[in-house]
């Protein structure tokens, strides 16, 4: 069958659906257990308090899903009692929508210092460490410094990785449906494909189908190459028209309540030449050695260096030279797109059951082409499994 081309838009749109078995909400139960987790780790640092500033990790333990701003919204947890709620007062309806936790919720005034609220609260409950959410802006840490009488502030990254590293079967199944959803709009968007059409019509219609589909605002990104523009990893910006014998990459992902996909396709619109094929197989190859270099107990670098092998085998590279892999191998990935770990030299953490990474060894030509295959897995007790089927060939994208 058919795979690159062929398809008319309207059959495509025609085509396109809510999904029909969207995977359940994470519950409260899940969110107390998060915050007992980050409790835990509180006492096994030594730190007393965590305070978690509103963006990614705010939702992922109070389910409120605000981005961050000038105004303080902050969640502080101590090593005892309920977690406390720092918001500004005419925001307490929207809060109350939103928090899936039980809290102590504490308002402040637009002419109040909400960093004082903070520092009135650790004196209350006797907490000297207080650990700040690696994500928080600058200006925060700084303002609390200047209220907390000389107490240290930490960085609360281990904390932080160590709740949202290993993602629960709750979590996974949100990933699996992103995911299956982002790879249903890469075949269309396959399909669609036609001599002439624009690089924007593309991204127009990918979004267009991941927002019918359910994802929660479309599409998150996407990136549409054609020709030469693939051997930039991340693409070049104008318009682009394609072409006969074009080499297309496609690389994009949505959100499903709050946790990401991110899948690249690489092929070529018309007939492959003998290098583009060679290359192709190649960046196949090194992509199924870091899935295969995946266990428990492992170290993430361990898969990078599993992909550079048979690259560099090949006569390419080495290390981010090019010909060759000119970035890592991968990244982790939940609700946020890029999280720790990373499959990179040097980063040393030792895979876990429920830990999830993009693997993509990207192959770049210089002023020729690039091929990226990106495909996510989650590791398991025995190894790891796909979330979706690698690329069959060079001219079968989708298995």
């Amino acid at each position: 069958m058919k795979q690159i081309g062929g398809l008319e838009i309207a059959q495509a749109r025609a085509s396109l659906a809510p999904w029909a078995t969207p995977a359940q909400r994470i519950t409260t139960e899940e969110y107390v257990q998060r915050i007992e987790r980050a409790r835990a780790l509180l006492h096994t640092l030594d730190i007393d308090a965590v305070l978690i500033t509103a963006g990614t990790s705010l939702r992922y333990f109070t389910g409120i899903g605000w981005g961050a701003t000038e105004r303080l919204v902050a969640m502080l947890l101590t090593r005892r009692g309920d977690p406390i709620m720092i918001c500004p007062g005419f925001e307490v309806g929207s809060l109350s929508h939103e928090l899936r936790i039980q809290a102590d919720v504490r308002l402040w005034e637009e002419h109040e210092n909400p960093q004082q609220l903070v520092a009135n609260a650790l004196n209350e409950r006797g907490a000297g460490q207080l650990a700040l959410d690696p994500a928080a802006a600058y200006v925060v840490g700084e303002r609390l410094r200047a209220v907390l009488g000389g107490k240290p502030l930490f960085d609360a990254s281990a904390i932080v990785d160590g709740c949202r590293m290993c993602k629960s079967p709750a979590e996974l199944a949100l990933m699996k449906q992103a995911t299956a959803m982002t790879l249903q709009v890469h075949r269309l968007a396959a399909g669609i494909l036609h001599e002439g059409i624009r690089r924007s019509e593309i991204i127009r219609f990918i979004d267009e189908a991941h927002r019918t589909m359910g994802a929660d605002n479309g599409s998150t990104f996407c990136v549409v190459q054609f020709g030469q523009a693939t051997a930039y990893p991340h693409g070049i910006p104008g318009e682009q028209t394609l072409a006969e014998n074009h080499i297309v990459l496609i690389d994009t992902g949505c959100t499903v309540q709050g946790y990401h996909s991110d899948i690249t396709r690489t092929y070529v619109f018309g007939q492959a030449s003998d290098e583009q094929r060679r290359i192709w197989d190649l960046e196949q190859a090194a992509q199924q050695a870091a899935f295969d270099a995946i266990r428990p107990g492992v170290h993430c670098e361990d898969a990078d260096y599993a992909a550079r092998r048979v690259v560099e085998q090949a006569g390419l590279g080495p290390d981010y030279q090019l010909p060759g892999i000119p970035h890592r191998t991968g990244h982790g990935c939940g609700m946020s797109i890029h999280e720790t770990p990373y499959l990179v030299r040097g980063d040393r953490t030792a895979l876990q059951p429920g830990m999830c990474c993009s693997n993509e060894p990207m192959i770049v030509v210089p002023d020729r082409f690039g091929v990226r295959l990106e495909d996510h897995f989650y590791v398991t007790e025995e190894g790891a499994a796909w979330f979706t089927p690698p690329s069959p060939a060079i001219d079968q994208p989708f298995a």
